[in-house]
């Protein structure tokens, strides 16, 4: 038997790799890269960044660091990261919700099934297909944005596309709309070209945000963030922030809307990634009276369950006092009886914003006298002494 060649092998190499792309192009993923099975670029700015407090009280990214920049300690024989994504592009007209002040901003990632049962699906077909393909098993692992690991410099060393300035990950046929999911592979395959940078001078999402938080470029700290304050954290909201929300109850999309490369790519089609019902524009008054029975029921299937109601009605409280109207400070009242001291002091500031009305003043007396909780007390104090 003639040896094989190490040409040759290369040659099986990359066709086996072009292999399972299409195949999971045909499983429904829109993008498909390779990355090798080593630290991707700028790993080394985690240490820099965590102690910036760039996680804020996210304490679990500051565990496991060392496996986090390093995908090898991951899975004994890594040899190549697959990288695949999933465009979800929204309709263009999203951010009109932002001028809608009775309606509840919900960021376009959650207004359709939760994406991590989406693509952590679609990866397990495929790997039962590479097994098959290969005819044995395969020592794989997947990953859906449930690791200790940097997924979007992962993304950038596949190829994929690069990280932008407003720290997401930008394809120059995607723009900044894509899910991403990992398949780690024990074949050694090879490698995908990066993607250069093609930010340039343009500043459009640094310009867009609403806190500027991205007024360093490709920096981005967790507590100068509204996706941070409205999703990932049960701390209340520092006021410096909360004018700005608006109405944005559930993530910030400005930075990654105004991207120039999101024109190159066009709203998903996929079934399952279309806005659910009732979840593209809740009303806030809705949003505000839902039972833990109710929420559940109506975000079953969304992210937003993850985060649970009572930071749901925290945010709406800062939202109802960004509106302002009747209903909403009628609302307000209401919440001030919520049984969670976080709704309750969020609702005594959005009350706050219209102390000027009588009835206002008197509730917020009242809530005075009445209220036992420490950090409530805090916002009324801040309140009550000038009422």
């Amino acid at each position: 038997m003639l040896p094989i060649s190490h040409t040759q092998c290369t040659h099986q190499s990359h066709e086996l790799k072009e292999e399972i792309r299409s195949k999971a192009l045909e499983m429904g993923f829109d993008s498909v890269a390779f990355a090798p099975p080593t630290p991707p670029p700028h790993h080394e700015c985690l240490d820099a960044w965590l102690a910036a407090g760039g996680h804020g009280d996210m304490a679990w990214m500051a565990r496991n660091q060392e496996r986090r920049v390093d995908p090898a300690q991951l899975m004994p024989g890594l040899a190549t990261i697959m990288v695949v994504g999933v465009n979800y592009q929204p309709d263009p007209t999203l951010l009109t919700t932002l001028h809608k002040p009775a309606k509840g901003y919900i960021s376009a990632y959650a207004r359709n099934k939760d994406y991590h049962d989406i693509l952590k699906k679609r990866l397990k077909a495929l790997a039962q297909w590479l097994e098959k393909r290969l005819g044995h098993a395969h020592e794989g692992r997947l990953f859906v944005d449930t690791a200790p690991l940097l997924e979007r410099p992962v993304a950038a060393h596949s190829g994929l596309g690069w990280q932008g300035k407003n720290s997401m990950l930008v394809s120059r046929h995607y723009g900044c709309w894509l899910f991403l999911g990992e398949f780690f592979l024990s074949l050694a395959l090879p490698a995908d070209a990066c993607e250069p940078d093609h930010c340039g001078q343009c500043r459009r999402c640094q310009q867009a945000c609403p806190t500027g938080a991205l007024d360093r470029p490709y920096w981005l700290l967790a507590p100068d963030c509204l996706a941070y304050w409205t999703i990932e954290t049960d701390l209340p909201i520092p006021h410096a922030l909360r004018r700005a929300m608006g109405n944005r109850v559930y993530g910030c999309d400005d930075c990654v809307m105004v991207c120039p490369f999101n024109r190159f790519g066009a709203p998903t089609q996929d079934p399952l990634l279309q806005p659910q019902d009732g979840g593209q524009e809740p009303d806030l008054l809705m949003l505000a009276q839902l039972t833990e029975e109710t929420f559940r029921s109506m975000f079953r299937q969304s992210p937003v369950k993850r985060s649970g109601r009572i930071r749901l009605q925290r945010n709406v409280a800062v939202a109802l006092g960004n509106w302002g109207s009747a209903e909403a400070i009628a609302m307000l009242n209401q919440l001030l009886t919520h049984e969670h001291p976080l709704v309750r002091g969020h609702a005594v500031w959005g009350l706050g914003e219209h102390r000027h009305h009588i009835a206002v003043a008197e509730a917020l007396q009242q809530a005075w006298r009445v209220e036992a909780d420490g950090y409530v007390r805090q916002e009324l104090a801040r309140l009550c002494q000038g009422v």
